[in-house]
């Protein structure tokens, strides 16, 4: 297989093939405002925790960065639109919420607010904050999560019933074909070597 090398101006760029979406929330001056984030990902699983990348003039900083906390709303495809909305719109100028008609509740944290009609929502606390340039680098340990009761089965989250999207391009695009079995299928390529068991791959 042929490699192409990118000469891209002004520099190499983070390509990935696609990013997970997601709608953080903060409280900015009392307000409830959710921003779409595409460069986000796990980073541990003890404690359970998660990176979020924001350029320095989103509104929404202000608020991670006041009361060092934000939630991560996992959107399905039916928010596409809203989702798309609340990365365009500031919330120095409109009532995101509103616009989109987002049900917003709260767990145990009243600086952290959540999006009902997202299937995934994660309460998390500021672990660290780092300026990496373009972007602030936020890690959040998560001390909370809901799941919509419709999106579960046998007790686990269902990803065929959230739904997830991701950004790519300059397009969104749903999950697609099941293609293997995780922690099973790579197996068929040495079965007789000593893999690492699911308990150390944590």
């Amino acid at each position: 297989m042929e490699k192409i090398k990118l000469e891209l101006k002004p520099g190499p760029l983070p390509i990935l093939g696609a990013y997970p979406i997601i709608m953080i929330g903060t409280k900015v001056d009392g307000v409830p405002d959710f921003t779409t984030v595409a460069w986000t990902g796990v980073a541990a699983s003890v404690p359970p925790s998660i990176t979020i990348a924001l350029q320095h003039h989103r509104h929404s900083l202000k608020g991670v960065r006041r009361h060092m906390s934000f939630s991560v709303n996992v959107p399905g495809t039916g928010q596409v639109r809203e989702t798309d909305y609340c990365g365009l719109a500031s919330g120095r100028r409109v009532d995101k919420a509103a616009d989109c008609g987002f049900e917003v509740f709260y767990g145990k944290l009243d600086t952290v607010p959540f999006i009902r009609q997202c299937p995934v929502n994660h309460a998390c606390e500021v672990i660290q904050i780092l300026n990496l340039g373009s972007h602030e680098l936020i890690v959040g340990k998560i001390v909370e999560t809901f799941v919509s009761e419709d999106c579960m089965t046998d007790d686990r989250p269902d990803p065929a019933k959230i739904r997830p999207f991701m950004f790519a391009g300059l397009g969104y695009y749903s999950l697609g074909e099941h293609c293997g079995d995780a922690f099973h299928c790579g197996k068929a390529v040495n079965p007789t070597a000593k893999l690492d068991t699911l308990d150390e791959l944590k």
